[in-house]
Parts: C-alpha cells; sequence; structure tokens
C-alpha cells in the first residue's frame, strides 16, 4: 500500500543492527522475529516491506482471543518476540512479570503517539514502560440490515434490547446469531446493559450478568472470536457481537464479493466495551533487539496507517490520522463522535479468584449447564 523510502529502510535497519553494550561488546541476534498478533490484523505487506527493509525474516502466527495468548504467556517458554494482548489482560501479565521493559532509546519514532491514548494506557502499564500502543476501537454489533427488516420491520439495531430481549433475539435465531468468545468482554457488556458497574467482581452482579446472557443463549448459534468475519460476509449468520473493525472487514469482503450482502455496524444506545491493543516484549524473547525494530517500524504514520486502512481499526498514532483514508477517517464506526465516546468503558484488570468465577459461569452458559 506504501512504499517505504530510502530513508525511512535506512533508519529501520539501523534499528536491527545488533546493539552494542556499556562495555563496547556488540551483541547480535539472528536476523529472526516471532510474531504472535490477532487473526486479520495487519496490512498485507506489512511484514514483506519490514523483510525487505531490515532483512529479518518474520515468524507470524495468529490467535483468536486474549485468554488463548494469555495461556502461553504464563506457561512460560512461548516462542515469541511479540505479542499483542488489550491492555486489561497486559495489566495483570505485567504483575506476572511476564513482560520486559521497553528500549525506548530505540524507538525513535515514538513521540508520533497520540499523547491522549498513550496516557489512557499508562493506567494498564504504569509509566507506558512495557507495552507500545497498537490500535483500538469497540465492541459492538454487526448486522445485516435486509434480514433484521424481514424479521423485526427495521433495517436498523440501536440498542442491545435486540440481543438481550428473548422475545426479539428469538426472531433472529433463524438467520443465525453469532457471539464473540470472550467472556470478559461480553459479561462486561450484559453488566453494563443491566445498569452495573461493568468492571464490578461482585458474585451477585455475575449472577445477573449471566442471567442477562441466558436469555440470549437458546438462540445463539455459535460462541467464535473470528468465524464471524466470514459469516456474516458470506450471509451464513444476520447478527454478530465482535470487533467493530472485524465487522468492518466483513462489510467490505460483501462488498468486493458483490454477493448480495449489506452490512452495517452499530455502536448500540447504552454503551460498549472501548479497548485498547498494545505489543509487547515477553521476558524470555529470544530476539528483543528485533522486536523494538519492528516497533519502530511501525511507529512510521505510513506503515501503521496501512494497517488502520486494511483492518478498519482506528490507531494510537496521531501523525498517522492524515494519511488514514477518508472512509476509514470519517466512519463513525472506528472513529466515533465525541456523544458516542461518553458513552463507552475501559475494561480493568480482573482479579484471579474472579476470573476463575467468569470461567466457571462463561462454560455453563456456552454449553447451556
Amino acid at each position: 500500500m506504501f512504499r517505504t523510502s530510502f530513508k525511512t529502510a535506512a533508519a529501520v535497519i539501523a534499528l536491527a543492527l545488533p546493539a552494542v553494550s556499556p562495555a563496547g561488546a556488540a551483541a547480535p541476534e539472528e536476523k529472526v522475529l516471532n510474531i504472535f498478533n490477532w487473526s486479520d490484523y495487519i496490512a498485507p505487506d506489512t511484514i514483506a516491506n519490514f523483510e525487505k527493509a531490515t532483512g529479518i525474516k518474520v515468524n507470524y502466527d495468529v490467535f483468536d482471543s486474549n485468554e488463548v495468548l494469555e495461556a502461553k504467556l504464563l506457561a512460560g517458554q512461548s516462542g515469541y518476540d511479540l505479542v499483542v494482548p488489550t491492555a486489561s489482560f497486559l495489566e495483570r501479565q505485567i504483575k506476572a512479570g511476564v513482560f520486559q521493559p521497553l528500549d525506548k532509546a530505540a524507538l525513535t519514532n515514538y513521540a508520533n503517539l497520540d499523547p491522549a491514548i498513550v496516557t489512557r494506557i499508562a493506567k494498564h502499564d504504569p509509566e507506558n514502560a512495557r507495552a507500545m500502543p497498537y490500535t483500538w476501537g469497540t465492541i459492538g454489533i454487526g448486522y445485516n440490515p435486509d434480514k433484521i427488516k424481514e424479521r423485526l420491520g427495521t433495517d436498523t439495531i440501536t440498542s442491545w434490547d435486540v440481543l438481550f430481549k428473548p422475545e426479539i433475539s428469538a426472531k433472529l435465531k433463524d438467520c443465525g446469531i453469532a457471539i464473540l468468545d470472550s467472556p470478559s468482554e461480553v459479561m462486561a457488556i450484559a453488566l453494563n446493559y443491566a445498569g452495573l458497574d461493568p468492571n464490578s467482581e461482585k458474585k451477585e452482579d455475575l449472577e445477573t450478568g449471566k442471567a442477562v446472557l441466558q436469555k440470549l443463549r437458546p438462540n445463539v448459534k455459535y460462541f467464535n472470536s473470528s468465524q464471524y468475519i466470514n459469516d456474516l460476509a458470506n450471509g451464513s449468520v444476520c447478527v454478530a457481537v465482535g470487533y467493530n473493525g472485524d465487522l468492518l472487514q466483513a462489510r467490505n469482503r460483501a462488498a468486493e464479493a458483490k454477493n448480495g450482502v449489506t452490512l452495517r455496524y452499530s455502536i448500540p444506545s447504552e454503551g460498549t466495551l472501548m479497548w485498547f491493543d498494545v505489543m509487547a516484549i515477553p521476558n524470555d524473547a529470544r530476539h528483543p533487539q528485533n522486536a523494538h525494530a519492528f516497533l519502530n517500524y511501525l511507529l512510521q504514520p505510513d506503515v501503521i496507517a496501512a494497517v488502520s486502512n486494511t483492518v478498519n481499526y482506528a490507531n494510537a498514532n496521531k501523525a498517522a490520522t492524515p494519511l488514514v483514508t477518508e472512509a476509514v477517517r470519517n466512519d463513525p464506526g472506528i472513529y466515533p463522535p465525541d456523544a458516542v465516546r461518553d458513552k463507552l468503558f475501559a475494561q480493568k484488570s480482573h482479579t484471579v479468584k474472579f476470573d476463575r468465577l467468569l470461567t466457571r459461569a462463561w462454560t455453563e452458559l456456552k454449553t447451556g449447564h
């Protein structure tokens, strides 16, 4: 999408060169970088351009839930040099000693970041010592307006009622409802809908949130954190609770396929979760210098703008905003207006005790027991 200039490439190559210790001895790394990122979460040429500019070979694996990533990190020896947790998960992973501090001196493009987002993430990562902001977004409802109108008499979704009121969601069961397989995020939305603190860890509040979701459960086709992208695009499901960029990717795929499927994205009037994804280097990473080189590469405005243009997520790089296409930059589903932002809430890190209760409740919900 964007070409890397000679000057930019030279800067990236310089970052990839072996570091020099205080004593002056070189500490070269093999030119390899192992990345673990979310699925469908990077521009198609980002990796190839980085490899060409630096000579560093990237091994790129994907996951589709924070829980999968966290299990690998807490087990240790994940084999990855760079991972992409959500900030609320990062918070407790930092407390567990999972990540190493960033070398800010190696991140010469760090000033391009939006100070407001950096400040928000500092609540999870004190002094922004161990993570670099990547993208941010919301969880909302992606839907097929034609199928919705056939069943509900309206082609617009504006409220979580469409799912959490069983008499409404039952009318959509036949065309397919998909829900994120993300217990912490979906439960937070259910709690907020019930008028409770979305970050509450009270057992009675958890039971209330579970009750809200149990009313929806009989009408859900499946719980999955990536399948809904293609299924919405090809018409296999008509409603999905998911990440805004994923849902907007589905919309674009349907348009490109010219298959007659029209899709929209809604941030419900009751509000929803606003999340921040960050990049961090595990303590046992074998190639931290190469990881820093990649981070600094992503901090280039043209590089991260290309990512946003592809994945339909807002990035944390203020200098990149003018390079994001107008279609993306002006999409309220990607960059919500202030009135909508006022109803968004951030997620806090959960205690281990609450997570056990949440996992049990989620398992019971999914299995119907």
